[in-house]
This record gives C-alpha cells, structure tokens and sequence, in this order.
C-alpha cells in the first residue's frame, strides 16, 4: 500500500493523478481503465476541495493498493471534513436535457458507473471512500 497526503484543493489533483498513474502504470493497467481510474480520483477529491471543509481548508489521504486475484486497484480516500456520504444522494435523471437536470451529482454517478465497488463509511471522525476497479 501507498499512501499520499494532500492540501484538499482543486491543484493538488494533478499531483494525486500521477501519484496513483505511477502505480497503475508499474502494474501494467490498461489506458481506458487508467483514465477511468483518472476520471475518479479528478471527480472524488473535486467534491473533497469544494465540500468536506467548507468554508475551510483542510487535507486529504489518498491509498493506493494492488490486489493480485484478479488484479484490481483499490483507492481509498480520507478527509476529517463534514460527514457525507455521496452514496446516498439519489442517482440523476440522466434522461433529462443538462438544462433539465439539476446541478451535481453527475460526478459521483460516472464514478459509481465506472468503478466496480464504491463504499463509504465515517469512522473516527473521518469520512472514507472506497473505489475498487478490476485492470
């Protein structure tokens, strides 16, 4: 397992993205996946920066664990912000125009779209996101 600590912020996701690239990258993971992978940790540590400290700051961890049967990548991503679980909020109605649509969620939709395994939980003052993608 790695591990990197961030300032929860918008610039600090480029940083996270080579990180976790790294380690893709060593274990020989596919481009689509990659950038499926990419795509998440951009949409996760988004809603990180913007919300778990509002109207704050604080910082983020970022887990990145090879699993060898079948080979997976498990990222696991840790704030001390607000409680939220964005498992929770309801899936939108991607049938509507984007003028028809409510704002958000979006996000957090194409990475539970692309992920095989997402789970959240609050512990120990912590929020912690689990996405788990098969490579």
């Amino acid at each position: 397992m790695k591990e990197l600590t961030i300032e929860a912020k918008i610039e600090s996701i480029p940083g996270v993205i080579e990180f976790v690239d790294k380690e893709l990258e060593a274990h020989d993971c596919p481009l689509k996946t990659q950038m499926q992978i990419d795509i998440a940790i951009d949409e996760v540590l988004a809603n990180i920066a913007n919300y778990a400290y509002y109207p704050g700051s604080g910082s983020a961890t970022v887990r990145v664990e090879i699993e060898e049967d079948p080979l997976a990548v498990v990222l696991t991503f840790i704030d001390h912000g607000i409680p939220y679980d964005p498992l929770k909020k309801k899936d939108p109605d991607i049938t509507l125009s984007a003028d028809e649509r409510p704002i958000g969620g979006l996000g957090i939709y194409m990475v539970k779209k692309s992920m095989d395994d997402i789970s959240y939980e609050y512990k120990d003052g912590q929020n912690i996101l689990t996405i788990r993608k098969k490579m």
